[in-house]
């Protein structure tokens, strides 16, 4: 979520739980899913986690680390104001937000910001993944042609965004309009 005050004070957080249903465990007492973040680690060093990301020995489980993270939330400042934003999403982060960054460095709305299409490549697997209308037909055939792979998701965040226009003060927000999947039985709010 991303909120700000009456003073400018503001705050971009992204909670996680890391895969749906976190570990498959319940507390019994507080009634909350416990999170599987331990995923994040390398457990053994140089075999893909969930997400497909493969970590090597500098990743691995050791008493006072910190697991790698793919959590951005982030401030942008610019000559036209402040942008707030943030979202969960595992190993697309980082991706899904420089995408809404561009969009708000290029003109866009705090609409447009959360809307604009996605796509992600991590590296390994070599695969793009995009959600529907990311790409155009034309462009699929010439990144195929060229030797990519290409996979649609329909696994694509949720973006939370606010931006305060520098001259007049609008503030304007937006909540991912993917939140809600009809088809999947499945409602974030």
């Amino acid at each position: 979520f991303s909120i700000v005050d009456a003073e400018g004070n503001r705050v971009a957080t992204t909670q996680t739980i890391n895969t749906w249903f976190g570990s498959g465990y319940m507390s019994p007492s507080g009634g909350f899913i416990l999170n599987n973040e331990m995923d994040d680690f390398s457990a053994k060093p140089f075999t893909p986690n969930r997400y497909g990301l493969v970590h090597g020995e500098a990743n691995s489980i050791l008493p006072k680390k910190r697991m790698l993270s793919s959590m951005t939330p982030s401030f942008i400042e610019s000559d036209r104001g402040i942008a707030i934003l943030g979202t969960p999403g595992g190993s697309k982060i980082i991706t899904m937000v420089l995408l809404s960054i561009l969009n708000w460095i290029n003109g866009g709305t705090a609409d447009d910001m959360t809307s604009v299409k996605r796509f992600h490549h991590q590296y390994l697997p070599d695969i793009i993944q995009h959600e529907k209308g990311a790409f155009s037909n034309s462009d699929i055939d010439k990144l195929r042609s060229i030797g990519h792979t290409l996979k649609e998701v329909r696994d694509y965040g949720n973006m939370q965004v606010i931006t305060i226009d520098k001259d007049s003060g609008k503030v304007e927000t937006s909540s991912d309009p993917r939140a809600l999947i009809e088809d999947s039985g499945i409602d974030y709010y």
